[in-house]
């Protein structure tokens, strides 16, 4: 067994993906504040099709070089906007027939793999600030919150890393 050679790996050129079908689905930050977060959003938007990154509140767009540097030139690939808020960007989504799910430890949340989405319904997922998660006013907007399982003695992931772990789990079961 060998590692394949980037020319291998058959990538699609940012054209090609700009042109491509994506999966029914937009990423939503809400106030993320670390640009390496941002950068890595761009690169999981880009990895699993997304059909655009909502850029809410505080949370920075580029060009930006802490956001190049994770974001690998994803953020050339992605479709992306800037929102000042939050619950504006959920409402626009949700008047363009979007399901709205919060990802957060909430009341009510369904565990990620008790999770089903809908046939032919788009998604929104959103993610919240590194120290204070969804704001309150977006989870009460939402039409649910998904929560990933946890076993350990730390009470959640690093935000891009539930966006890896929460978007394949919605692209998986839609591959089928």
């Amino acid at each position: 067994m060998r590692k394949l050679l980037i020319e291998e790996m058959n990538r699609l050129s940012i054209d090609e993906f700009k042109e491509s079908d994506k999966f029914p689905f937009v990423i939503v930050l809400d106030n993320i504040r670390s640009l390496n977060n941002v950068g890595s959003f761009f690169r999981t938007a880009d990895a699993f099709r997304a059909r655009k990154l909502i850029l809410c509140g505080y949370t920075q767009q580029p060009p930006h070089r802490e956001i190049t540097k994770s974001a690998l030139g994803a953020e050339n690939s992605v479709i992306w906007e800037k929102e000042e808020s939050t619950l504006s960007a959920v409402e626009k989504l949700r008047s363009e027939g979007y399901r709205i799910l919060s990802v957060e430890q909430a009341e009510g949340s369904t565990l990620l793999q008790n999770f089903e989405p809908a046939k032919n319904v788009p998604y929104a997922f959103v993610f919240g600030n590194e120290v204070e998660g969804v704001a309150d006013e977006v989870i009460a907007a939402s039409d649910g919150c998904v929560e990933i399982p946890q076993f350990g003695t730390k009470h959640s992931f690093n935000v891009s890393v539930s966006a890896g772990i929460v978007l394949w789990e919605f692209v998986s079961k839609n591959l089928t």
